[in-house]
């Protein structure tokens, strides 16, 4: 897969996806090129997110997915010695942000934005979020700034399904 991107996919990207324009029921592709790409090497979480997915009702779609479809492998452990130490730092420059109110430091804190970029910049790998840069926000982290703060590359989902040649086609008839 040399020269190839590979992508760090954040939770926001299936929760938007599931709840509207790639609903389990009208774009099982969508889903299933997941599974693809991933099995190419090419898409994968961390396994902070898949927490945060799973933390939802057990007979919800999605973590029905996540906990039965979803390979294991798709989510990478962060506990390791460099991207644990990368997150220190993340976790640093956030609470000495001046900008930010505490609340929204704390938010943080909990949720696994952090490790996704620790991870991505360790292992030279971009993050697909949905989330907007928002430099000038004070109420909420956004993870683009993050990364751009520690020099990691973001998507959003339509960028990497392009980068991915992914399409999903329906014939009349078919």
């Amino acid at each position: 897969m040399s020269g190839e991107t590979t992508y760090l996919v954040d939770a926001d990207v299936f929760i938007a996806a599931k709840n509207l324009y790639y609903a389990f029921d009208i774009c099982p592709g969508f889903w299933a090129s997941l599974i693809h790409h991933h099995k190419r090497g090419c898409v994968y979480s961390v396994d902070r997110v898949r927490g945060e997915l799973l933390a939802g009702r057990k007979t919800e779609d999605l973590v029905v997915w996540v906990r039965d479809t979803l390979p294991k492998t798709f989510f990478l452990e962060v506990d390791t010695e460099t991207v644990t130490n990368v997150y220190g730092d993340i976790m640093l420059w956030i609470q000495r942000h001046p900008g930010y109110f505490d609340y929204a430091k704390a938010k943080f804190a909990t949720g696994a934005d952090g490790w996704l970029v620790a991870y991505a910049r360790v292992h030279g790998m971009t993050v697909v979020t949905n989330e907007q840069a928002a430099p000038d926000s004070k109420r909420e982290i956004k993870l683009p700034d993050v990364c751009n703060q520690f020099g990691v590359a973001y998507e959003n989902t339509y960028s990497m399904l392009r980068h991915l040649g992914i399409q999903f086609n329906w014939k009349h008839g078919a």
